[in-house]
């Protein structure tokens, strides 16, 4: 049994149709949107549970349940051929996001949220070195995991030569590469988004078809991942929403 914790998680994942157990409530929890978890619970007939603080505060793995937490089954991981096969069937450029190696899970859970905001159809991982879905992934994505897809692989660079055979062009985000603003982003594509402290493996990068990279003119010179992983992004919509 796992475990949503946050009050936007909690009510995508009852508004998303995942198998909840019961949802457990603070006692002192009774304003705003906790009386609207209540009522969609009761619609669903969804167990709710009221308890003390202290117990949610016991359980909770991200430390900011906001006073509910629902236990749910397990995060079920999707096939990279139902993506594929999920992309084809809405007649549009498939547009994939590969995570190489991030282990952060507030930035996964950002680049998941994203993924949701520009209309990704899907997030692949890898199964190893990689942090998979958590109660923290989960609230950092506002509950956006239960509508975007996430696939775990065995080897990110056989699965980009998997996507090369559908068609898809493979972007690096890497800063030995061309100006991202100034790459053709449309089509079918999928972006690759390596590790806060590594990067891009050499062997992804090299499977890559090209590389993109943000000009910068600090002192700093990386970003965050799941920042980086938002401006590219969003770039990649902006051009597919004006080929349009």
């Amino acid at each position: 049994m796992a475990s949503i914790e946050g009050r936007n998680p909690v009510i995508e994942a009852i508004k998303g149709d995942r198998e909840i157990d019961k949802i457990m409530i603070s006692n002192s929890a009774k304003e705003g949107s906790i009386k609207k978890i209540i009522g969609m619970a009761k619609d669903k007939n969804i167990v709710v549970q009221y308890v003390d603080k202290n117990k949610l505060d016991e359980i909770s793995t991200s430390h900011s349940h906001q006073g509910v937490i629902a236990q749910v089954s397990e995060y079920k991981y999707h096939e990279l051929e139902d993506l594929i096969a999920s992309a084809k069937s809405k007649d549009e450029d498939p547009f994939f996001i590969i995570l190489d190696e991030i282990t952060d899970p507030h930035n996964f859970g950002s680049i998941i949220r994203t993924a949701d905001a520009v209309g990704a159809h899907g997030v692949i991982i890898p199964k190893r070195r990689s942090v998979h879905i958590t109660p923290v992934v989960a609230k950092a994505s506002a509950g956006a995991v239960e509508y975007v897809p996430v696939c775990k692989v065995t080897n990110i660079v056989n699965t980009i030569k998997r996507l090369k055979e559908e068609g898809l062009w493979i972007a690096a985000a890497d800063m030995d590469g061309g100006t991202f603003y100034e790459q053709n982003l449309t089509g079918p594509i999928g972006v690759v988004i390596g590790s806060e402290g590594f990067g891009i493996s050499r062997l992804v990068k090299q499977n890559c078809d090209f590389i993109v990279k943000m000009p910068m003119v600090g002192n700093v010179t990386s970003l965050n991942a799941s920042v980086a992983g938002g401006i590219l992004l969003y770039e990649t919509f902006r051009q597919r929403l004006s080929k349009k």
